[in-house]
């Protein structure tokens, strides 16, 4: 009878409700692999998903056979070809706006306010997906509008999380480290008066920046309430963007 561990796998703690245990034990040994990792040994793929390594040999096997590993020959386990096969058909379908404009949409849904998506676009920010706010009183940024980089809490999260300017002020410099402290960044008046904004940054998987949901309102309708929905939407297109 095989011996039963006393700690719980990776896999097994994060189970699919109703799936396949061997299925989320073979994609566990896939997710050990993490960014600069170019081969591992069977004693890392272990440790790293707390399997035996009797396990860890079988599923190899059959992830071996399907090419989605590949055996080196000093032993270690690389990533097999037909991972790059399927991230070329993610990539071929691949849509961002499919995957920014329901968030965007569903965070004007929760909060009655406007949403947008920002990136970086040379010295400035473009907003490249904007759904407005139901409401008649807003304000009127359209999608394809370029904006101030240091100014509105678009702005200056792609600032703090973005190359750091030539000629950043020692103030923009503690603003931008407090800005990464938190998380967010959320503001009253910074580039129009009367006007306020909550931002989040949205991350690659390597920390490095994609862009910025923004939620936009009248100065008189802010509130911090607003803040851990920009997160979650942030949050939801970091995750999808991958």
């Amino acid at each position: 009878m095989p011996r039963k561990s006393q700690t719980e796998s990776i896999a097994d703690e994060n189970a699919a409700p109703g799936g396949a245990a061997a299925v989320d034990r073979a994609l566990s040994l896939l997710g050990a692999f993490s960014q600069g990792d170019r081969a591992l040994s069977l004693a890392v793929l272990a440790e790293r998903t707390r399997l035996y390594k009797s396990t860890v040999l079988r599923l190899l096997a059959s992830l071996e056979h399907a090419g989605f590993v590949q055996r080196l020959a000093d032993g270690r386990y690389a990533l097999g070809p037909e991972i790059a096969r399927l991230h070329t058909l993610y990539a071929a379908s691949f849509s961002l706006e499919e995957q920014v404009v329901p968030v965007l949409r569903s965070l004007v849904d929760a909060t009655g306010e406007s949403a947008a998506y920002h990136v970086l676009q040379g010295q400035a920010r473009l907003c490249l997906y904007r759904v407005d706010s139901p409401q008649p009183i807003r304000d009127h940024i359209r999608a394809g509008d370029l904006l101030p980089l240091g100014r509105g809490s678009g702005g200056r999260v792609i600032a703090a999380y973005g190359p750091p300017a030539a000629d950043q002020s020692a103030e923009d410099r503690l603003l931008y480290e407090r800005i990464r402290n938190q998380g967010y960044y959320a503001a009253s008046g910074d580039r129009l008066a009367g006007v306020a904004g909550i931002s989040a940054p949205v991350l690659h998987a390597n920390g490095a920046l994609a862009g910025a949901v923004t939620l936009t309102m009248p100065a008189t309708r802010y509130t911090d309430a607003h803040i851990p929905c920009v997160l979650r939407a942030a949050a939801t297109l970091a995750r999808a963007l991958g």
